[in-house]
């Protein structure tokens, strides 16, 4: 995780750990007030440490959602996710030990119990899916466990949450009881009250207070096919084992938020799951997988497009470049794994990309090698220049003139004895750029003709890493249908 600033408050962290599938995403989601982990009826959904904000009683925490965790596990994914719940059981300052009431206790619940009673943190018991079963006897085989109390609750319903995590966060948030009656995990958005009254303003005003703030953070989302190395690149940069990396395709199946920090610029790295095409996703589970990889793209500011320069450019690549292209987000291209062909490989490859890709040939190339650091430091400046060029704000004098001078230079075609006016260009929105063009006999203009217009705003303006939308409208006559005096 980025490190926290200067003088901020340091909030208690909660680390959320048992078994697979006895329901520490959904209690992670109804502490977030969020929809970000997956859940579903299947074991092993979550792999990775999945950290999100919660607050309860006016008090802020950090929360962290872990994989099914198995002690004992020596090889193979089950391995590096055992590593990752270690790791989040050492970040926590108190732990909440999932186990499922209906199930009853199993011998994997022994280890667990085992290993975190050897860890020296405190430790709550929950015991999940109890609803209406608070003082059912099925509760007290848990006991067995050497954990403490076993405390009911019902992740799906609410029930014993807001207990069980009073209880968690008890000697390490300050007592105030004037915060009693706040909202029950509140999760309410920093700026929010000053984005909703910039909307009110018009889309200008609301534009300039989503991208004048540099405290905001720049969402990165980091996409491709399945073992590209998306991972690998995002513990690079972390500095850490943040995220399971493993020679297996598919290891990553939720998209992944990790708060970063760089030069002063705070980031969220999101770690997606490889898009497989539609005829190879037979699992439930990766279907599930495919949605938060598609949300995690349109919810980007930048997407990081990674390919494996070893397999080359596939129709799977053109796939995830074109939702890309369709969501608007800015994108920089990476190949991954450079150092590892040779230079006829790599001319080729070269090539590949400007026929399997033309319609991303606004976006920068990068050759890096994640696991050899080779290629950093130009990457983040492409990918900083591609948020800045798709959040660039072009006044309307210089969009008219740009326009104005591109009609002088070249008249769009005649459509029959008419020939399309072009009149005054303003801006529409940002990320991507949108560039509003009035006149009349509009739907006139060929596609052709905006493609040249693009190029004279891209060159103008400097725009890299960002698609650039041309909207064309008719201008109203203002006479019309009123009968001349």
């Amino acid at each position: 995780m980025a490190a926290r600033s200067p003088g901020a408050p340091m909030k208690p962290v909660i680390a959320l750990v048992g078994r697979p599938n006895v329901g520490k995403s959904t209690l992670f989601n109804r502490l977030t007030g969020s929809r970000d982990a997956i859940v579903a009826d299947f074991a092993g959904l979550t792999r990775d440490r999945h950290y999100g904000d919660g607050k309860v009683a006016g008090h802020e925490f950090i929360v962290i959602d872990t994989g099914g965790f198995e002690p004992d596990s020596t090889s193979g994914i089950y391995k590096e996710m055992a590593k990752q719940t270690r790791q989040a059981v050492a970040e926590a300052d108190a732990v909440i030990f999932v186990v499922d009431v209906r199930d009853g206790l199993s011998a994997q619940d022994h280890d667990i119990a085992k290993y975190l009673r050897a860890a020296n943190k405190r430790v709550l018991l929950a015991a999940n899916k109890a609803e209406g079963m608070k003082h059912a006897p099925q509760l007290a085989e848990f006991h067995e466990l050497g954990i403490g109390e076993p405390y009911a609750i019902s992740s799906a319903h609410g029930q014993g949450v807001r207990d069980i995590i009073e209880m968690a966060l008890e000697g390490l948030v300050p007592v105030d009881d004037d915060d009693a009656e706040a909202d029950e995990f509140d999760s309410v958005e920093p700026g929010k009250a000053e984005l909703d009254a910039a909307a009110q303003q018009g889309p200008g005003a609301l534009a300039d207070a989503l991208y004048a703030d540099p405290s905001r953070p720049i969402r990165l989302a980091v996409a491709g096919r399945p073992n590209v190395g998306k991972s690998t690149l995002i513990n690079t940069w972390l500095g850490e084992e943040r995220l399971v990396a493993f020679d297996l395709p598919g290891t990553t199946r939720d998209a992944i938020s990790v708060p970063f920090e760089r030069n002063g610029q705070m980031f969220e790295l999101i770690d997606t799951a490889g898009l497989r095409r539609k005829g190879k996703v037979f699992e439930a589970i990766e279907k599930f997988s495919v949605v938060k990889t598609l949300q995690a793209i349109s919810d980007a500011n930048v997407v990081l497009l990674l390919i494996d320069a070893v397999e080359g450019v596939s129709d799977q690549d053109a796939h995830i470049a074109g939702y890309i292209l369709d969501s608007g987000r800015a994108v920089v291209l990476a190949v991954n794994k450079w150092d590892a062909i040779d230079s006829h490989q790599r001319e080729m490859l070269e090539r590949q990309i400007e026929l399997r890709l033309p319609f991303l040939s606004f976006a920068p190339t990068l050759h890096i090698s994640a696991k050899k650091r080779q290629g950093l430091g130009p990457l983040w400046k492409a990918i900083g220049d591609a948020w800045a060029s798709a959040t660039r704000k072009m006044s309307t004098p210089v969009l008219t003139r740009l326009l104005l001078e591109a009609v002088e230079f070249q008249q769009p075609r005649r459509a029959g004895a008419f020939r399309p006016k072009l009149r005054y260009a303003h801006q529409g929105g940002r990320n991507p750029p949108l560039i509003v063009i009035h006149g009349s006999g509009v739907e006139h203009v060929t596609e052709v003709y905006k493609r040249f217009l693009e190029g004279r705003f891209r060159e103008h303006f400097k725009l890299s890493g960002t698609p650039l939308r041309i909207e064309l409208r008719a201008s109203s006559n203002p006479f019309a249908g009123q009968r001349g005096r």
